[in-house]
């Protein structure tokens, strides 16, 4: 009775409509394994991102892990064109960052740095997230300065049941976040851009929920289902903890990603692992170029202690390796993401593909 009672909850849950998605999808949360491998992450998650991603992951995790410290930082290979040793230490307030885009025009700004300590074991794990992520472009005649800036602070818990030997496992997350955020067109000549003056400022809850399905046959086949933002995120619990602000940030809308992956054994020491991916799948009439949404990628794992990783993301190539041990691990990967647009006239679509090649890495310690 249980069972099908939670199972009638997902089904009502993923049935929940969703707003149009149009432009770059920002996710809460994205890892360096996950971009390594093309931006898939439904099937393959094992470890304490689970909490932030699909918490179905959770009845994976076979051991109690401690991770103490894990900086990821994330940037394009076109910031080299607007950081330079004379702007180094303005270029990351919002003013500092306009004044060096003045002398790069038309070029995108991406950077990021998170981290998240987290405790987890089998089905169940609690962590504290923080994020800090930059996105923006001066026009090319120096009139609209596009910025998109998140901070988060989140608390984090997750847990998941698990069926059937394991065979089906049903999680779900819930997060307390603090959020500060700039998603707006400002003025390309300004001279005292401050973020207390332009940013909104708020507190909410948001819930994921994820299946997870595998056979235990030859290749291991597994079918995976997460929803993000369960009946939306708004951010109106409280102002906010850091600045007064009048505004709210915007709601994050519901979203349903969904994979398959297969993970053949090919040695006593070898194992891979192929994905494929669809992301907003509750969402797929509202999207004029379904590549934007469409990922898949592979992983080589040799001895648990080295892993190779490849992927397409969106229509982009991606590309990874780590190397771990039981108490460190070092990731690194780079990708594109599609930052075009889509343009329509009458009965014409235009897709203007546009990639942002973009690298990540990570050191973590745990035990």
């Amino acid at each position: 009775m249980k069972l099908t009672t939670l199972f009638i909850l997902f089904v009502v849950v993923i049935s929940i409509p969703d707003g149009a998605y149009a432009g770059e999808m920002y996710d809460f949360y994205t890892g360096v394994r996950q971009l390594g491998m093309g931006g898939i992450y439904t099937t393959t998650v094992n470890d304490e991102t689970s909490l932030l991603t699909n918490p179905a992951g959770l009845g994976k995790i076979r051991d109690l892990i401690f991770t103490v410290a894990d900086p990821e930082l994330h940037g394009s290979f076109n910031d080299t064109q607007v950081a330079k040793l004379d702007n180094a230490s303005t270029v990351m307030t919002i003013q500092g960052l306009l004044d060096a885009l003045q002398n790069a025009k038309g070029v995108h700004w991406h950077a990021k740095a998170q981290v998240f300590p987290s405790l987890v074991g089998p089905n169940f794990g609690i962590g504290l997230h923080a994020k800090y992520s930059y996105d923006a472009e001066l026009s090319e005649d120096g009139t609209i300065y596009q910025l998109d800036y998140t901070n988060d602070f989140a608390a984090v818990t997750g847990f998941c049941f698990r069926f059937f030997g394991g065979i089906l496992k049903l999680g779900f997350s819930g997060r307390l976040v603090d959020r500060v955020e700039v998603a707006k067109e400002l003025d390309g000549t300004a001279t005292n851009l401050e973020l207390a003056n332009v940013a909104s400022e708020g507190t909410g809850v948001g819930v994921d929920g994820g299946l997870i399905l595998s056979a235990p046959v030859v290749l291991f086949p597994t079918v995976a289902f997460v929803v993000r933002d369960i009946g939306n995120t708004s951010y109106t619990l409280n102002d906010g903890m850091i600045y007064t602000t009048a505004e709210r940030p915007r709601d994050t809308e519901q979203r349903m990603d969904g994979g398959i992956s297969f993970s053949p054994i090919l040695s006593n020491h070898v194992r891979a692992t192929i994905g494929f991916e669809y992301h907003g799948i509750n969402t797929v009439a509202d999207e004029k170029d379904q590549m934007r949404r469409v990922h898949a990628g592979t992983e080589l794992n040799v001895a648990d202690f080295f892993f190779l990783r490849a992927g397409l993301n969106q229509r982009y190539w991606t590309a990874g390796l780590e190397l771990s041990s039981e108490r460190f691990q070092f990731q690194v990967a780079s990708y594109g993401e599609e930052i075009g647009t889509v343009t329509t006239s009458g009965d014409t679509t235009t897709i203007n593909a546009r990639e942002d090649r973009r690298w990540v890495g990570k050191f973590a310690f745990r035990f």
